[in-house]
């Protein structure tokens, strides 16, 4: 930099400093960005543990003046002299072909004077603050991880493997959720199979759309966790206890019908323009616990279904743990296997474990048929071991043998939508749950692959197609909504493939996958108890996912702990008061002891004579989501606290962003169709 002394300042320095890095004055400094984003994206998979400067103020979010000396700061290295600025600003031309000029920065902070160092061959590692380039260390550090950004198209060989593998590793994300549902609905081994089937067809179809028309981020599009457990509640809701007959597909149009509602509400959010307004709200701060909660809230069904058959349950979620931890630096042919398909891999292991005992005898009783319905059983031997030998065999289920071959997942295939308000003002809360977690997904997955994060009218645009993208999943009927899945960060980070030309190339090698029925049916035919076991490392992950939100803000500040500790506690502790509510410890229920909590619309604590609404929040305040977006939201943007504090996301600005060629090409809508749709500014560039 420029030294402040007139004696010095026409006197060259002996030999070319090596250039330094710009001030902190970049979005990514003010949100906290820490260039080792995580220890998978690091050679040495482990980065040193940061801590703020010594002369940052956290609670009082400012910086500590130091004590100067001749104009240089106690302890620090005077300047080394370097020659002035030239009185005309030296030009560059970056690699999106647009010259930048080089001046003075206006925000008070002087600018480098050095000489500018040879181009760099990617010149998309830098920024525009107020409209001037500026060179970001972070970037470069953080793209030197990526094997993949998100314009780059390596060849068809390439990104073909690539894409394979992101959807092999986030596997478990796609096909758990209709293990679960389905079989609550009193669903069939074949009926599960095509739903299957069907979320991997809707998954492959809607993340093609977004990565065309939405965000336009390298984010896989699939059923989110946050729709399990209202889905759940729906179909635990007390007009549905009764029924017998076809009650799979009575349930499944009454949660088409909530899912189409909530998700037209969620288009409305980002089409017209008010997500661009609600972000404003939503911080790390907010972001962290809601999706923690997610995660949290399904302890009571995890381990309790994995214990019908512990010997084969606590295998899956070893094999899982060791993979994904202990084995994670293993590399072969510069993959680590371990740690990308641990999901499969665990899968793979426990299943044959399962299979060998199947076959040796383990779960064979003497004149016990598991087809045999318990009630039906005279023998009290039989009848003893009737839970064991449907939970630990794998040749119970029929879903492969009796599926077809080929099959076309196609609209209302399950029958006309049926529309109640209830259900669908619950749907509508979880659609905007939904959206805070493609914001964090958004500004964290753009931090790895992009050039700068998404402007507010991107952000809305890409919430307005998953809305749509939802829709159709409501139609073809998955039993959830069709989101940004919150796994996409993480698997980004540790593949380092950050190129949305592999996820679409990845989407057409799935929706190809769904049409074959086999292995919607194998898929089907996946143990309960290993379902379970699995489940329980994904939630795990999701938590940890949430929580690790925080990193853009000062999590050592005691304003934010207290923030999220309440958050995270009455997130648990008020769901549990309402399902807990009139329920007696001899009351006999009729669902399991894990789906328990989701019947709290038939006895939870609030009662009217309005018995929708009733219904509407007994189930709203049972969901640990819910409470946890809602403390952190009120906490967060009523308690004091500063920008850098609360880690306030910064998103583009839609000026410098048109500016700016490189965002724009990041963006931009294809086939020049955004030059249409200009005049709206909240949905664009």
């Amino acid at each position: 930099m420029s030294n402040s002394d007139p004696n010095n300042r026409n006197r060259l320095a002996p030999s070319p400093p090596e250039p330094k890095p710009m001030p902190p004055s970049s979005w990514a400094k003010k949100t906290g960005f820490r260039p080792k984003f995580s220890g998978e994206t690091n050679a040495t998979d482990s980065g040193p543990i940061t801590t703020p400067p010594p002369n940052v103020d956290i609670e009082a979010g400012r910086v500590r003046t130091p004590a100067t000396t001749n104009g240089v700061a106690q302890g620090d290295k005077p300047p080394v002299p370097v020659p002035p600025p030239p009185a005309m600003a030296k030009k560059r031309r970056d690699s999106d072909g647009v010259q930048k000029n080089s001046v003075p920065s206006t925000n008070g902070q002087a600018t480098a004077a050095a000489e500018q160092p040879p181009p760099r061959r990617n010149a998309r590692h830098e920024e525009v603050v107020d409209g001037l380039p500026v060179e970001v260390e972070e970037f470069v550090s953080r793209h030197a991880h990526m094997k993949y950004e998100l314009r780059d198209s390596p060849g068809l060989v390439p990104i073909g493997v690539y894409g394979v593998q992101h959807y092999f590793s986030m596997l478990g994300s796609l096909v758990l959720i209709p293990l679960v549902i389905v079989p609550a609905m009193g669903g069939t081994h074949e009926e599960t199979s095509m739903v299957v089937s069907t979320v991997l067809f809707v998954s492959g179809v809607t993340t093609l759309l977004h990565i065309a028309f939405g965000a336009r981020l390298p984010l896989i599009q699939g059923p989110s966790f946050v729709y399990l457990a209202p889905a759940l509640a729906i179909i635990n809701s007390p007009e549905f206890q009764g029924l017998n007959g076809n009650k799979f597909k009575h349930i499944m149009k009454e949660l088409q019908g909530a899912i189409i509602i909530g998700s037209a509400f969620q288009a409305l959010l980002g089409y017209t323009g008010l997500m661009s307004l609600l972000v404003r709200l939503i911080n790390p701060v907010v972001v962290a616990p809601t999706i923690a909660a997610v995660g949290l809230s399904f302890y009571s069904y995890g381990f309790p279904l994995v214990g019908t058959c512990i010997e084969i349950g606590a295998v899956q979620i070893l094999v899982a743990v060791v993979f994904s931890l202990y084995l994670r630096k293993i590399s072969v042919l510069g993959h680590r296997i371990f740690l990308i398909y641990a999901v499969p891999l665990g899968l793979a292991i426990t299943w044959a474990f399962a299979f060998l005992l199947t076959e040796a005898g383990a779960y064979s009783y003497k004149g016990c048929d598991i087809n045999i319905p318990a009630s039906n059983m005279v023998s009290e031997h039989c009848r003893k071991h009737f839970s064991r030998m449907r939970h630990c065999r794998v040749d119970t289920s029929q879903a492969l043998l009796s599926s077809p071959w080929f099959r076309f997942p196609y609209p209302l295939q399950w029958g006309t939508p049926v529309f109640h308000w209830k259900m669908a003002l619950v749907m509508c809360v979880v659609s905007l749950i939904s959206s805070v977690d493609s914001v964090g997904t958004y500004h964290a997955s753009s931090l790895l692959v992009a050039s700068r994060p998404p402007t507010t009218g991107v952000l809305s645009r890409g919430i307005g197609l998953e809305g749509l993208s939802s829709v159709l999943a409501g139609l073809w009927g998955t039993g959830a909504g069709s989101v940004t899945l919150t796994e996409n960060v993480h698997t980004i980070a540790v593949t380092k493939m950050g190129s949305r030309w592999a996820v679409q190339l990845g989407a057409c090698f799935l929706i190809v996958l769904s049409l074959v029925g086999k292995v919607g049916g194998f898929i089907a035919s996946i143990p309960e108890v290993m379902v379970a076991g699995l489940l329980c490392f994904m939630w795990a992950m999701l938590t940890a996912l949430g929580l690790s939100n925080l990193r853009y803000s000062e999590a050592g500040s005691s304003r934010n702990i207290i923030i999220v500790g309440l958050s995270l506690f009455f997130s648990l502790s008020i769901p549990a008061y309402f399902q807990q509510y009139g329920i007696s410890p001899n009351s006999n229920l009729s669902v399991p002891n894990y789906f328990q909590p989701y019947i709290v619309a038939s006895h939870g604590p609030i009662h009217s004579k309005y018995g929708g609404l009733d219904y509407v929040l007994n189930t709203l305040f049972s969901l640990h989501m819910v409470i946890a977006f809602l403390v952190a939201v009120i906490l967060d943007n009523t308690v004091p606290g500063s920008k850098v504090e609360r880690g306030v996301y910064v998103w583009s600005e839609a000026e410098v962003a048109r500016r700016e060629p490189a965002v724009a090409n990041d963006y931009e809508l294809p086939l020049r169709i955004g030059r249409i749709f200009r005049w709206v500014k909240w949905v664009g560039l």
